[in-house]
């Protein structure tokens, strides 16, 4: 008897096949053939992966597909159907939540039979999902379902509960499946093991399969499953063309060796259309506690990536000309502006927010960064914040996606700017909850902790942002609310030291003053001056009238404690 394992587990499984497939074969089967390879290599697969979606098995005229949750069963049926609308062949599916049988070449179970059964109910082009499915769908993904009550099923014993799943087909940019499908995408190969060591071959996999898992955290990234990027362990690829195979923009690639007590871990980010490398990084560590050292590189592999897929995103959205923007692109750019911290770009950032919602009203992102834009535009001084709009487009966000970290992100920035530092505070704190990568927002939680007296606690969250990110674009944030902190802890030289390296970024805003200030109440009068000399050519409004009105971030002694040291540092009175 032949040794196999057998493995039991609730799953969602997606059953699918080519409506009329016989018939179409007797009429034109060189062209039903190509017309289902196509199906199967453009749409079927890029689809699949895009959703954590295994194929279990392809046959003639349909597939078994298994995913980790329903919501990604649903949203990659929805998807398939969009992307096939063009072929010549129409396709049914059906999806339910089951139990299943894996004897590890294929999967068994009632759960795969009431999906296959369902599948046979749906109409051409249509989409059919068991009851236990809709429960969890219902409320989570926009879609029409009718009720079709419970259906007899063949070799099923009691009546099964069916909806069928109402979406449009013609799908443009406005479409939350279309804006999901532009965004970026990446594929994690399995590392190679350098070590000439079989047994350190699980040490490899296993930091491909943890940075993996991470990645899929990260909302605005589209990961493939583990399962079939694995299938190119121990082959030689050429990066370009696995980036087509699989459909990403991105690819990462990497290598563990070990020798003696230490290892070597290497990590590179490849741009899958160009071949460029966007980023790599080495990480040499004591072999200690194994399971340490794949935790704090995955974490840190997945910073760096997120990063420096966020910037070639924009950088690419950028670069897109107006007439071919779409929802996700047309954010991209946004962003790209609003990281420019200057009154033109954050103009034209709120044009390209509002332009992502004509595209898409239920975009949560795009009402979040609408928002974000308002509330940063008001305090860099730049125009009057429209409250009631700001408040009102993060309310929106957090009600389309409340899952959304940046929405949340998004009501903190506009709390932080009414001054309610208490409940600014708390939504930082969820927004850090659902994504504890969110640099900035880590800053913009220690600039709220700093305003209500909280300032070793502040500068926890400073050094936090600069660890976790010391290339963000936004990092003088971190470095400029760490000077203030410590002027207010009459930290002299400390504040002095943080102003400089805030100064040292593309946008030093208020870190002139910060500096002036900290020379100024230390006596470094000359130094003072030097700086002060500075600050015209960095924010020429910068006066003492104009900052006394329009700096925000102190209150009552502090502000006057601030103000006192610009004069001592030299800023004439006015």
């Amino acid at each position: 008897m032949a040794d196999y394992s057998v493995q039991r587990r609730l799953a969602a499984i997606l059953a699918a096949d080519v409506a009329g497939y016989t018939r179409l074969m007797e009429e034109d089967t060189d062209g039903t053939v190509a017309a289902w390879q196509a199906a199967r290599e453009e749409v079927i697969k890029p689809r699949v992966a895009d959703h954590s979606g295994n194929i279990v098995k392809l046959t003639g005229d349909g597939f078994l597909v298994e995913f980790p949750t329903v919501q990604d069963a649903v949203n990659c049926a929805i998807a398939m159907q969009i992307g096939l609308a063009s072929s010549s062949l129409d396709f049914r599916m059906g999806v339910n939540l089951g139990d299943i049988v894996d004897d590890g070449e294929d999967i068994h179970g009632e759960g795969v039979n009431v999906a296959a059964r369902l599948e046979g109910l749906a109409k051409p082009n249509g989409i059919i999902i068991s009851g236990s499915v809709h429960e969890q769908v219902k409320n989570r993904i926009e879609a029409q379902y009718d009720d079709m009550g419970a259906q007899e099923v063949k070799n099923v014993s009691d009546p099964v509960q069916a909806y069928a799943v109402g979406f449009e087909v013609a799908a443009d940019a406005s479409s939350p499946i279309a804006v999901a499908a532009s965004k970026p995408s990446i594929a994690v190969l399995p590392f190679d093991n350098l070590s000439g060591d079989p047994e350190q071959e699980y040490f490899s996999d296993g930091m491909a399969e943890d940075i993996i898992t991470s990645l899929s955290r990260l909302r605005h990234l589209l990961v493939i499953a583990r399962n079939t990027t694995f299938t190119y362990k121990n082959q030689p690829v050429n990066i370009q063309d696995v980036a087509k195979e699989l459909a990403v923009r991105y690819v990462l690639e990497g290598s563990v060796r070990t020798a003696g007590n230490r290892v070597r871990i290497t990590a590179q980010l490849i741009d899958g259309e160009t071949g460029q490398h966007l980023w790599a990084d080495r990480y040499d560590r004591e072999l200690e506690d194994i399971f340490d050292i794949q935790d704090e590189i995955t974490e840190a592999v997945t910073r760096e990536v997120s990063t420096e897929v966020d910037r070639a995103e924009g950088s690419r959205a950028r670069a897109q000309a107006p007439e071919n923007l779409d929802a996700w692109t047309a954010l991209q750019k946004g962003i790209s502006f609003y990281n420019d911290s200057q009154a033109a770009s954050f103009h034209e950032a709120e044009k390209l927010f509002k332009r992502t919602m004509e595209f898409d009203p239920r975009f949560a992102l795009g009402h979040a960064w609408l928002s974000l834009n308002y509330a940063r535009q008001m305090a860099f001084g730049f125009g009057i914040f429209p409250k009631e709009i700001a408040f009102a487009a993060a309310q929106r966000a957090i009600e389309l996606d409340s899952q959304e970290p940046i929405a949340h992100f998004a009501m903190g920035w506009c709390q932080f700017v009414v001054e309610r530092e208490d409940v600014a505070i708390e939504a930082f704190e969820q927004a850090l909850r659902l994504n504890p990568n969110l640099s900035h927002c880590t800053s913009m939680l220690g600039r709220a902790l700093s305003r209500t007296g909280r300032y070793e606690e502040a500068i926890a969250q400073f050094d936090l942002a600069i660890k976790i990110s010391p290339r963000d674009e936004l990092i003088e944030i971190a470095y400029a609310g760490k000077a203030l902190t410590l002027l207010m802890l009459r930290d002299f030289t400390g504040a002095a030291e943080y102003a400089r390296r805030a100064m040292h970024s593309d946008r030093p805003r208020f870190a002139t003053a910060f500096l002036v200030c900290a020379l100024g109440h230390a006596g470094k009068l000359e130094e003072a001056q030097i700086a002060l000399e500075e600050m015209p050519r960095i924010r020429p409004e910068f006066t003492y009238a104009y900052l006394r009105e329009t700096f925000f971030a102190l209150q009552g002694d502090d502000e006057g404690f601030f103000m006192e040291g610009l004069v001592k540092g030299g800023l004439e009175e006015s």
